[in-house]
């Protein structure tokens, strides 16, 4: 059975930077999607970046776009989060995942939860101010 397991979480402060990474095991995901989701206290899972399979294209959402960067390794089978210039509403737990169907898809599949197939137990982030 595929498994992910998220790492690199932590507790940084606001401006600063941290870097999540993320590796599978049981199967290779080198034809598959590959993306990050956040779920803070009381708000649902969302959307945060993603990388299709061939990683030459990426997604993010507006609230983290030109600060975050999406990037993946197939040889490894890896995928990694970098995250700069950190807000305190940047803080929740994080999730990688691995979407349901290989090759590419339109943009928007993307960006859709219920698309991903296998997810981590998630990593915190905390930012203080």
């Amino acid at each position: 059975q595929a498994q992910l397991v998220e790492s690199g979480g932590g507790l940084v402060q606001a401006g600063g930077s941290l870097r999540l990474s993320c590796v599978a095991s049981g199967r290779t995901f080198s034809t598959y999607a590959r993306g990050w989701f956040r779920q803070a206290p009381g708000k649902e899972r969302e959307f945060v970046a993603a990388i299709n399979w061939s990683g030459d294209s990426t997604y993010y959402s507006d609230s983290v776009k030109d600060r975050f960067t999406i990037s993946r390794d197939n040889a490894k089978n890896t995928v990694d989060l970098q995250m700069n210039r950190l807000k305190p509403e940047d803080a929740a737990v994080y999730y990688c995942a691995a979407d349901r169907l290989p090759g590419d898809h339109s943009s928007g599949y993307y960006y859709t939860r219920a698309n991903y197939e296998h997810w981590g137990q998630g990593t915190q982030v905390t930012v203080s101010s």
